[in-house]
Order: C-alpha cells, then structure tokens, then sequence
C-alpha cells in the first residue's frame, strides 16, 4: 500500500516547499484541493508548478472540480500537465456541492453530476485524437495514453460511485476506515456491473496534523475555515488524526480493507509536518 501527502491550501508560496521535501521521502502522491470561492491555489496551475519542482512524486487534484471548467480546455490542460510531467498526473474529479462556486463559474448546481459525464465524455474523445466536431479539428497536445491519465472519482451518492465503473479508473473516499468499507464494495460491485476486468483503484485520503499544539490548531482553524459551509464540519475535525499511532492505525485498518494508497491530507501549514509524517509511516 502506498502512502501520498495532501498539500495545505492556506499559504501557496510554501507549497514547493513542502513539495521538494515530499519528493525525497517515503511519499508516492502529493494531493491538492479545489474550489473556487476561496484562497485556495488554483490545482492544476500549482501543480504543474509542483510537478516542475519534483522528480518522483505524482501530482494528483483532490479533486478537481469538473462542472465549474470548460471541458475543451480542461482536457487540453490536463493532456499538457500529463505530457510536461512524463505521467505523474492523477485527475481526481468530483461535482463539488457548494453553490456559491456554481454561482462564480456560471454552472448550475442542479445538473453538475449530469455535465460532468459530458464533460468526461468530451475529453475522452479529445484525448484519443478525435476532432472536436465536423467543424473543427482535434485539440492537442495528445496524452501519454489515449484514454488520457488515471482518473479518480471522489463523492458518496450513488451516482458518483457508478462513475468509477461507467468511466474506469478508481475511487477517492474521504472518510474514515469505519465508513469506508460499503463504498468500497458499492464501487467494486459497479466496476464488475461494468464489465471491468481487473479492480478499480482504491485510495483514501484522511486528514492529519503532527506537531506541537499550535500546529495541531493552525489546522482546525484552517480545516473549520474550509468546511464551514457544511452540516459536517464538527465530524471532519473530529476524525483529523495527531499521533504517530492513530496514523499507524489508519493505515493498518485502510489494508484491511484493500486500499492502493492513503492519501495524508494536512491543513497545517508547519512543513515540517512531511518529515513528521515520513517518520510515522516508515
């Protein structure tokens, strides 16, 4: 099982920081949030800033979300990130379910779920070399692969579990090993459904903080600050795990359950986190 590090959002300046010494640890993925209603870093810009800075590590949007963007230019940018990196982008994708980032992008929040399979639907053709319509001609640059690179699907609806099955790929849960288990099978069960040979990809992404108490409180706050929209906020800063052991735990309870990779998400903006973090795992 491979373990990855989600990257904080307050403070994008220090993010190459926390990247490069990432890069030279145990850490297979590094992972960043989006919205866009908020400070946060724009993914896929930062991410390639990342990736530049790096040499081993994969950079992978957690997730990205794909109804508030331009489907024709989100695959035309996700197939150079793809290229640049020699392959080390992962696209997560979700719908996402505030409205105030609908409301900034021009989307309706009503039909986000049916856009993106559109969208998804559009890129894939894109990726493969189609032209874009009778009246114009294909968009490149071409991806590694032409199905374009691996892709995760976040959310918790059903609908949002079939997509791992419809479209292949595999499945981001963030949630704690104690819910994890029944999406887990919902999103194995809709990948056979599908016809899929072989399994999705399973990764779990938990939040974390290690450090002093100020560190462990600069990351409530910022993850209260991002969550504060929500009826769940309470419960996400209640499972945020501090010890050495609760991250042990997790892992061990997450390969049980036949997970490919955790991702350990900090809010925290103290980097020396990663070497904390790397500790723990190793």
């Amino acid at each position: 099982m491979h373990v990855g590090l989600g990257l904080p959002i307050s403070d994008p300046a220090a993010l190459l920081h926390w990247a490069r010494r990432a890069d030279a640890g145990p850490f297979r993925t590094l992972g960043l949030l989006d919205r866009l209603v908020y400070g946060n870093p724009e993914p896929l810009i930062a991410l390639a800033m990342v990736a530049g800075a790096t040499s081993h590590v994969r950079v992978q949007t957690e997730v990205l979300l794909a109804p508030l963007r331009d489907p024709v230019l989100l695959a035309k940018q996700v197939a150079t990130l793809d290229r640049m990196s020699d392959g080390r982008l992962v696209l997560g994708l979700g719908v996402g379910g505030r409205a105030d980032d609908h409301l900034a992008s021009g989307t309706d929040l009503r039909t986000r779920g049916r856009r993106m399979d559109e969208q998804l639907a559009i890129m894939r053709r894109l990726w493969a070399g189609e032209p874009y319509s009778t009246e114009c001609g294909p968009i490149g640059p071409a991806p590694l692969r032409p199905e374009g690179p691996e892709i995760l699907f976040g959310g918790f609806q059903p609908a949002a579990l079939d997509r791992v099955g419809r479209w292949g790929g595999g499945f981001l849960a963030a949630v704690p090993p104690s819910w994890a288990g029944r999406l887990f099978d919902t999103v194995r069960r809709s990948w056979k459904d599908n016809g899929r040979s072989g399994e999705p990809r399973i990764v779990a992404q938990v939040n974390v903080a290690l450090g002093p108490q100020d560190v462990i409180d600069d990351a409530r706050a910022a993850m209260g600050a991002y969550y504060e929209f929500s009826d769940y906020a309470e419960t996400v800063l209640a499972g945020m795990l501090t010890t050495p052991t609760e991250i042990r735990a997790a892992l061990a309870e997450f390969d049980d359950l036949g997970v490919d990779e955790v991702m350990f998400y900090c809010y925290g903006r103290d980097a020396d986190q990663v070497d904390r973090l790397a500790d723990a795992v190793s």
